[in-house]
Formats: C-alpha cells, sequence, structure tokens
C-alpha cells in the first residue's frame, strides 16, 4: 500500500506562485495515477487536476487551466503541483491522492490513496 504526504503548502499573496509536493513510500508511484484536490471551507472537495503513470497525459479542471501544472519525478517517488497566479478563491487544504488504475480521472472515489493534506493560503 502507498502511502502519500503532501508538503509545499503556506500563506502566499494573490498573483503569487506556491509548489506543492506529493511524495510516496511504501510502493513505487510509477505504476499510479496520480490525482490533486482541494477542500476550501465550507465547500465539497473538489478535483483539481490528474496525472498518468508515465506523465504523458494530465487534465485539469477548468478553474485552474493555465495557472496549475502537474508533474511527477520517478526518480524522487514524488508528484508535485506547480501554482502560479494564485487567486483568494485558490485558498484550501489540498491533497493528493493516488490509483492503480492508469486513468486520467476527476472522480475522488476513483482514487482509493490518499494524503493528509497541506494548506494553501491565498492573500490579498
Amino acid at each position: 500500500q502507498v502511502q502519500l504526504v503532501e508538503s509545499g503548502g503556506g500563506l502566499v499573496q494573490a498573483g503569487g506562485s506556491l509548489r506543492l509536493s506529493c511524495a510516496a513510500s511504501g510502493r513505487t508511484l510509477s505504476s499510479y495515477a496520480m490525482g490533486w484536490f482541494r477542500q476550501a471551507p465550507g465547500k465539497e472537495r473538489e478535483f483539481v487536476t490528474s496525472i498518468n503513470w508515465r506523465g504523458y497525459n494530465s487534465y485539469y479542471a477548468d478553474s485552474v487551466k493555465g495557472r496549475f501544472t502537474i508533474s511527477r519525478d520517478s526518480a524522487k517517488n514524488t508528484v508535485y503541483l506547480q501554482m502560479n497566479s494564485l487567486k483568494l478563491e485558490d485558498t484550501a487544504v489540498y491533497y493528493c491522492a493516488a490509483t492503480r488504475r492508469d486513468i486520467l480521472t476527476s472522480l475522488s472515489y476513483d482514487y482509493p490513496y490518499w494524503g493528509q493534506g497541506t494548506q494553501v493560503t491565498v492573500s490579498s
């Protein structure tokens, strides 16, 4: 079973950038498709982006398209979320998730494995 740990969250001004990391242990991530989700206070968890096994394909929510980039480094067993041009509405707890299926999916129930989350706060 894979364990996921997110890091890199913090406080940033609107327009700024952050890079989140999702480090895996217990299994190599090269045979997992990965996703990032987020949950703002009082709101449901929402899909942000996903990437397939080899990183050749990715899929983004419209709200982050053109601003966020998902990538993976197999040597480091880590997946990243580069977030640029951050907006106030990007404030949320960000979670990474993994599935053994080689798919691009925005559905949270497709991901059996989840990290504990990292807080991102965007200020004006």
